[in-house]
């Protein structure tokens, strides 16, 4: 049998079901950031306040069903995938963290070239942590079904 997700609804689990919404917000973040460098308008700096906001609650959100897994199941801490993904999440929320930080009290300054750079990073971070996620799932078989008659 391979490693069961724990955190599920009718055996789908949850944490892929939420980590597309943080991804897209900080990958937006990212483009709002170029918008906001290219066109200096203050409404795209709190354009990407909020999508950056937006990503760090369902973050949040996605961190809590994963270490639900995580810890649910023995054979998932026994993955090193599994450790490189989420030291790497909580690495990528802690600069995204970071990120509202500064841009919330400086303001667009920040964003220019400090808070691009770090958008560019976490962006980077995200596609490491995708692919260790890619991993458990297609190498490792977390959550799958072998049998697809049936729920988990």
């Amino acid at each position: 049998m391979n490693p069961k997700s724990t955190f599920s609804i009718a055996g789908h689990p949850i944490h892929p079901m939420l980590i597309p919404f943080p991804v897209a917000a900080f990958v937006g973040t990212l483009v709002l950031d170029i918008v906001y460098a290219r066109s200096g308008d203050p409404a795209w700096a709190a354009a990407t306040n909020w999508m950056l906001g937006a990503g760090l609650v369902m973050a949040a959100l996605a961190a809590v069903a994963g270490l639900i897994d995580f810890f649910g199941d023995s054979r998932i801490r026994d993955l090193r995938d599994a450790w490189f993904h989420m030291i790497g999440n909580v690495v990528l929320v802690l600069i995204e963290a970071v990120n509202l930080w500064r841009r919330m009290a400086e303001g667009g300054d920040f964003i220019v070239p400090t808070g691009l750079v770090l958008s560019l990073i976490a962006t980077a971070l995200l596609l490491f942590n995708g692919w260790k996620g890619w991993e458990m799932v297609y190498r490792h078989r977390v959550g799958v079904s072998e049998d697809p008659g049936t729920t988990r």
